[in-house]
Order: structure tokens, then sequence, then C-alpha cells
């Protein structure tokens, strides 16, 4: 379920929206690996009663359901006015950073995470956010690029002035002008808008 189109302001449109990358589910895995484990050794070399066997297993299921609503319920948005996130599912909870105050944006990725295609993202602001860290960010490299080109033209939106030449923000009004007189469909208006803003998240 993606982020609810109705909070969203008059002029504002979602870029980019992801959940955590899968790899972070592996970690429940690990859980259901180690309950195998466990069981295995009490039932060849202790003998227990069977509740505490159930209670166990109850104990993995919950730890498992915990990761993957934790999982299912966690939400990144990436706007051309802010960046978005929501997480929980009866307690929520969340964090906005307009991409005006954005400051310096910096990924950081184990080896573990590059195979895998993952990472961390961290966000430094002005004001009161300071800094942000965000985790398990599928393609970290593409979002941080995203949300560059996307400051860029909110910056621009906001203390107004025209783009330099050859900046995306001058090839993405470029296309748009071919679009609106027609030379471009929609297909490959946005499939250039997807390339000169990094490519699909």
């Amino acid at each position: 379920m993606g982020y609810p189109t109705r909070l969203l302001s008059d002029d504002e449109v979602i870029e980019a929206q992801f959940r955590p990358h899968w790899s972070g589910i592996l970690r429940e895995g690990l859980v259901v690996l180690i309950g195998i484990a466990v069981t295995v050794v009490l039932l060849l070399f202790v003998t227990l009663e069977y509740w505490v066997y159930l209670a166990l297993w109850v104990v993995v299921g919950v730890l498992i359901i915990r990761g993957l609503v934790r999982w299912l319920t966690t939400l990144h948005v990436v706007t051309n006015e802010r960046l978005i996130y929501r997480a929980g599912f009866i307690a929520k909870h969340g964090t906005e950073i307009p991409l005006e105050v954005i400051q310096n944006v910096a990924f950081n990725q184990t080896i573990f995470e590059r195979i895998f295609g993952t990472g961390d993202l961290m966000i430094e602001s002005a004001g009161t956010h300071g800094q942000t860290r965000y985790k398990d960010i599928p393609k970290p490299e593409h979002v941080q690029s995203l949300i560059y080109k996307l400051r860029e033209i909110r910056m621009r939106d906001v203390e107004g002035g025209e783009p330099p030449a050859g900046s995306a923000l001058s090839d993405l009004e470029r296309l748009s002008r071919l679009h609106d007189q027609g030379k471009l469909s929609d297909e490959e208006f946005e499939r250039q808008k997807a390339k000169l803003l990094g490519g699909d998240v």
C-alpha cells in the first residue's frame, strides 16, 4: 500500500516510494535457523516437556511476525517537496524533511550490503532536523542522486532564478517544453525524466 495522495500538497508529486530492502528480513530468517538448531539440540540431548518446545516456537514466531510487520509497515517516500518516513502498525511514527533544508546526503554500504544492493543514507539538514539516518535503503546511491536533483529543482522554485545550462533542471525543463508541445509522448517523457532523475528506485 502506497503513501496516500490525499496527504500531499496541491503541487506535490511522489517521485519514489519504497520499503526497506528485503535483506533486512534475513534477520528474521536467522531467528528461524537458530530456533531450529536449538530445538534439534534439545531433542537430542535433553528430555523436556512438550510445552517447553511449544514456548520456544511461540517466541520464535512472535519475533518473525514482529520483523515482518515492521518491514511491511515502513515506507520511505521522496516527493518534489520533501522526504517522508512512516513506520508502525498500531503505534505509528514518522519524520518529514523539506528538500530545501537538506545540506548533505551521504550513503554507506558494507561489503555485504553492496552485494545485495542496499545501504544506509545519512541526511544532514538545517534547523531542528540535524542528522537523520535511514537504514536498509535499496539502491542508496540512486536515492542519493535523486534527492540531490530534486533538491536543486526545489531550491530553484523556492528562490527563483534560471537553472544553469546543462544542469539536470534545465534538461527537465527542456523535456517538459517538448512534452507540452506534443513532440514527446507521455511514455517517452516519463522514461527520459526517470533517466535524468537517476532511474527507477
